[in-house]
């Protein structure tokens, strides 16, 4: 039976924090507001709960789950060929609506889908999955809706979509819109637009002025 927890409230979200993390780690799922849309998340390093994370929104390898962390600096750890001008990037819109595709670390023992050697991170701008991610470190974490359903904007979308394959739910309200993140590819010697989401190109382009928009 799945448990949800109103982050609004003082008690409920000590006490909703806490459950969450220790779901986190026995590899259970959990849904958590972000400044997008309310993610489903696990584990990054558990395989078999980031499998149960795709199956319960229907979702294949082929589709990875990004990964979200609470610091900066987690990224050492993470990624490896990151760019000056990758970290500029970071610098000016983290936490915030900017996903970097950047190259893992190759000695990373995580499957978090077909990846081909790289991985989607962010850092959201929302304290209480920072919060979370603080306490348990990098999560996998997708749009925490049925794939092919819209992303949710509040806890009760996400719910009446995953039911109880979620142990926990956090309940931090409605968020601020369902305008997803902006992902940048900066595997490449210049950075590359995947996706306009909340930031646009020319938003980018102040921080990287020769970024490329994918065809």
């Amino acid at each position: 039976m799945a448990r949800r927890y109103d982050t609004n409230d003082a008690t409920d979200r000590t006490t909703g924090l806490r459950e969450a993390a220790s779901a986190v780690r026995r590899g259970e799922l959990v849904v958590l507001p972000t400044d997008t849309v309310y993610g489903i998340g696990a584990d990054a390093f558990s395989s078999e709960a980031v499998g149960d994370l795709l199956q319960a929104k229907g979702r294949g390898r082929h589709m990875p789950s990004p990964v979200l962390i609470g610091s900066p600096n987690t990224l050492h750890g993470l990624v490896t060929d990151f760019s000056e001008m990758a970290w500029e990037l970071v610098d000016a819109f983290w936490p915030g609506a900017l996903t970097l595709v950047a190259r893992h670390q190759p000695s990373l023992q995580w499957d978090l889908g077909d990846t081909r050697g790289t991985v989607a991170v962010r850092m959201p701008l929302h304290p209480v999955a920072i919060e979370l991610l603080t306490e348990v470190g990098p999560m996998a974490v997708s749009s925490a809706n049925l794939t092919g359903h819209p992303a949710p904007e509040n806890c009760d979308a996400a719910q009446e979509m995953l039911g109880d394959s979620v142990s926990v739910y956090l309940d931090g309200g409605p968020t601020p819109g369902n305008v997803p993140s902006s992902i940048v590819d900066v595997t490449r010697p210049v950075p590359v637009l995947l996706r306009e989401g909340a930031l646009s190109p020319d938003e980018l382009r102040k921080v990287v002025p020769d970024l490329e928009v994918a065809n």
